[in-house]
């Protein structure tokens, strides 16, 4: 079992910056492969990025370019670097986990692919 807490979100300006992260507890993160979606007000939840279990990331196109997730081994954390925000990037933002499962990387895109999820961080971008 793998226990996930978020952090980092806030309240920020058009064209700001904001570093999630996602404290994994329970295994190593590099056990699995970790993923960030994110759900805005009405909507659906979707895929913002992904990091597969040989450490190859993946990214939504709404945020190639701008986000960056990436992990640290000592703090067995998962980040999300996210710049240039957008009034658009508004969300609740949850961090996700699986078991490795050799799949290509569109199979971490859905978020029924993921078993474990974390409690979500809000994020806001003003215009």
């Amino acid at each position: 079992q793998v226990q996930l807490v978020e952090s980092g979100g806030g309240l920020v300006q058009a064209g700001g910056s904001l570093r999630l992260s996602c404290a994994v507890s329970g295994r190593t993160f590099s056990s699995y492969e970790m993923g960030w979606l994110r759900q805005a007000p009405g909507k659906e939840r979707e895929f913002v990025a992904a990091r597969n279990w040989n450490g190859i990331t993946y990214y939504a196109d709404s945020v190639k370019g701008r986000f960056t997730i990436s992990g640290d081994n000592a703090k067995n954390t998962v980040h999300l670097q996210m710049n240039s925000l957008k009034p658009e990037d508004t969300a609740v933002y949850y961090c996700a986990a699986r078991a490795p499962s050799g799949g290509l990387g569109y199979s971490l895109r859905p978020p029924r692919a993921y078993d474990y999820w974390g409690q979500g961080t809000q994020v806001t971008v003003s215009s």
